[in-house]
Order: structure tokens, then C-alpha cells, then sequence
């Protein structure tokens, strides 16, 4: 059954064809009856007429403005010919809604007026010899409300289709503003990561200078000293050139950095200072590190801390009154894992996606470019029961 609605939705043609020739064969059998009924014979363009009505019907929705034309030229010919109603004077009624709902507007108030006015004609045409003016009049009306209603409906379902068009439209204009409000996001958010990078490069270059300086002024006097700076260099270096990689990737358009002294940027051993910063805001916040602390990457240092520091951004801005919150940092042999928890009411996901936090972030958005910019993974959702948590896995080497 469900192929064959599909079907018939796919060739509407059919389904008024097949009405079309329903409706022939009903005219034909009624023309039939009122002759054998009344002993005499229907006038001889009948057929005509009612062959013509059917074809109304099955061309009804290709053609409605020519239909309704063929349809009142139809109805005129019936009043001229004393053709007298037949059941193929339905097809007038389904012109008159397909006009309203499908039609041009001078087509819907055309058929709504030749609706209103057939009754009457054909009332005056043939009126009831039995029933007298009152009679009559209350069959006139009886025979109009028909054609009122088929506009009515015809002309709701418009209004219900150009309703919903503008839904449609209305929501595809919002998913386009969306797409580039997540893409502006996405680009400042790229050009604010380029920025610290830049900061965490040339803070290491000034450490390798500053080291090389002070291995040449101690080389011969000290040659273990100067053998430890060259190692400090060496390291310095190699983690340099790998920030200097992500920095490349990083697209940077139309924003120049500041004048000034470059200064490192927030490593994993402030986070602690963040979370004193937050309890004391009235945040209860629970911390605690696991595993072996050691030297790591600047730029996964610093993704850490943006990562903690924008989740606990949010708690506090969306979190309640109530909320409270906790951090876990997990030394692993190969990376860096971070767990941020709260058990507010929390923000609806939408609100991430769309860059709800304020001030540095730019929610999700942010946290996946800069856990992208090294090589690790991001898990972000609501908790079961409330609240909200972020798990990121930031790897020490970067992915190729």
C-alpha cells in the first residue's frame, strides 16, 4: 500500500484521470436514468459537455486557469443549450478549490464569483415548478454554500503552503547564519590559538638564545654548565620547531600581533592557581592530579589550561547556584588526560556548538581547534542525572 501511495503522489495526473473517467460514467448512467425517468431525450451536445467537464478534472492541476475558463464556458453552454444539471457539474466545484489553492490570484476570485453565481443562474434557468420563491431561494442557497466551501478550503491550503514555504525558508536562512557565525568562530578562534603559539615560540627561541649565551660565556670555565645549556638548547629547540609546525597550520588572516615583550602563556602548573581563583568566586571546585608530573609541551600545556579554564568559565556562567565542579589531570606515559565535571542544571549542547561561552572561548568550537592543533582527542556532553563534562586526551607528540 505504501508503494502505491507513493506512486500515485508521484503521478497525481493518474489519480485525476482515473476520477475523470468516474465521473463520465456517472454523468452517462445519470443521463441515462432521467432519460428512461422523464421519457425523453437529453439534448444532443450532453455528451459533449459532460466529456469536456471530465477533462476539466484530470487537467485540472496542469492547466487550473484554463480549466476554470473551459469550466464557465462549459456552464454557459449548459444555460444556452437547456442542458439541465448534470452529475458532470461536480468538476465546477473541484475547479473552483484547485483555482483557490493552486491557481492565479485573478483565477481564485474568478471562480470564487462564477461559484457564487452559478446557483442562481441555474436556479433561474430551471427553477422548481413545485416550490415556490422562498423555496426556491433557500435551494439557491443550499446549491451555493458547496462552491463558498470548496474556495474556503482551496484558498486555506494556500495560505497554509505559503506558511509553511516561509518555515522552510525562515530555517534555511538560519542554518546559513549559523554556518558562518560557527565559521567566523572557527577563524577567530584559529587566529587567537596563532597568536599564543607565536608566544610560546618566540618565548623558547628567547630561552635558546639566553642559554647559548650563557654556555659561551661559561664554555671554558665550566664545561659541564655549558654542556647542560646546549642539552637545555637542544630540547628547547626540538619543542620549538613542533609549535612552529602547529603555528603554520593555523590559519591567520587580516590580524597582526601586538607590539611588545613576548611572555609565556599559561602552562598545566596554573591551572592549580585557576581552581583557587574559582573556589574563591564561590565555585566549589574538586582537584586533583594523578600520575607522575613532568615537563610538557607549550602548546599542550596551554591547551589544558584553556580547556579547564573555559569549562570552569561555563560552569559558573550556566552551572545554578548550587553547581559545583571537579578537575582531574591524569599524567599518562604517552599524553595528557583531562576530565572537567559539574553537576549544575548545565547549558544546553546548542549553547557550546554556537560559541556560548563568553569572554576567551568560543565553546566547543574552540576546544576542538585547539585540541586539533595537537593531535588529540575531545569528548563533550551532558552527564546523566544533570550536569556537564568534558574529557580530552592531549597526546606529547603530534599526530602527523
Amino acid at each position: 500500500m505504501q508503494r502505491l501511495y507513493d506512486f500515485l503522489r508521484r503521478h497525481p495526473m493518474w489519480v485525476d484521470g482515473f476520477w475523470a473517467v468516474v465521473l463520465f460514467g456517472v454523468s452517462m448512467l445519470g443521463g441515462a436514468v432521467r432519460e428512461e425517468a422523464e421519457g425523453t431525450e437529453l439534448p444532443f451536445v450532453s455528451v459533449p459537455i459532460m466529456l469536456l467537464l471530465s477533462l476539466v478534472v484530470a487537467l485540472r492541476r496542469r492547466a487550473p486557469e484554463r480549466m476554470l475558463l473551459l469550466g464557465a464556458g462549459l456552464g454557459a453552454a449548459q444555460l444556452l443549450a437547456d442542458v439541465e444539471t448534470l452529475p458532470a457539474d461536480f468538476a465546477l466545484l473541484v475547479i473552483v478549490y484547485t483555482v483557490a489553492a493552486n491557481g492565479a490570484r485573478w483565477a481564485s476570485r474568478f471562480g470564487l464569483a462564477a461559484g457564487l453565481c452559478a446557483a442562481p443562474l441555474a436556479q433561474l434557468r430551471w427553477p422548481n415548478e413545485h416550490t415556490g420563491v422562498a423555496g426556491n431561494i433557500a435551494i439557491t442557497v443550499f446549491q451555493t454554500v458547496p462552491f463558498a466551501l470548496a474556495w474556503v478550503l482551496g484558498d486555506s491550503i494556500r495560505t497554509r503552503r505559503a506558511y509553511f514555504a516561509q518555515l522552510e525558508e525562515r530555517a534555511a536562512r538560519l542554518e546559513k547564519e549559523r554556518e558562518a557565525q560557527a565559521k567566523v568562530a572557527v577563524a577567530a578562534e584559529r587566529a587567537r590559538i596563532a597568536r599564543e603559539l607565536h608566544d610560546v615560540v618566540a618565548h623558547n627561541v628567547s630561552v635558546m638564545v639566553v642559554q647559548a649565551d650563557g654556555a659561551a660565556y661559561v664554555l671554558d670555565a665550566a664545561p659541564d654548565q655549558a654542556k647542560k645549556a646546549l642539552e637545555t638548547i637542544s630540547s628547547t629547540g626540538r619543542q620549538a620547531l613542533a609549535e612552529m609546525r602547529r603555528l603554520l597550520g593555523v590559519l591567520r588572516t587580516g590580524e597582526h600581533q601586538e607590539a611588545g615583550e613576548y611572555v609565556p602563556q599559561p602552562d598545566v602548573q596554573q591551572i592549580e592557581e585557576l581552581v583557587e581563583q574559582c573556589r574563591t568566586s564561590g565555585l566549589p571546585v574538586d582537584f586533583k592530579v594523578e600520575g607522575t608530573p613532568r615537563p610538557l609541551p607549550s602548546g599542550v600545556e596551554l591547551t589544558a589550561y584553556r580547556i579547564v579554564q573555559e569549562a570552569l568559565t561555563n560552569t559558573r556562567k550556566h552551572g545554578g547556584p548550587n553547581a559545583g565542579a571537579s578537575v582531574r589531570l591524569v599524567y599518562f606515559d604517552d599524553g595528557l588526560g583531562l576530565l572537567v565535571e559539574d553537576d549544575g542544571k548545565g547549558a544546553p549542547h546548542e549553547l557550546y556548538e554556537e560559541g556560548g561561552f563568553d569572554g576567551r572561548g568560543h565553546g566547543l568550537i574552540g576546544m576542538r581547534e585547539r585540541v586539533g592543533m595537537v593531535g588529540g582527542t575531545l569528548d563533550a556532553g551532558p552527564r546523566p542525572g544533570g550536569g556537564f563534562r568534558i574529557s580530552a586526551l592531549l597526546p606529547l607528540k603530534p599526530a602527523h
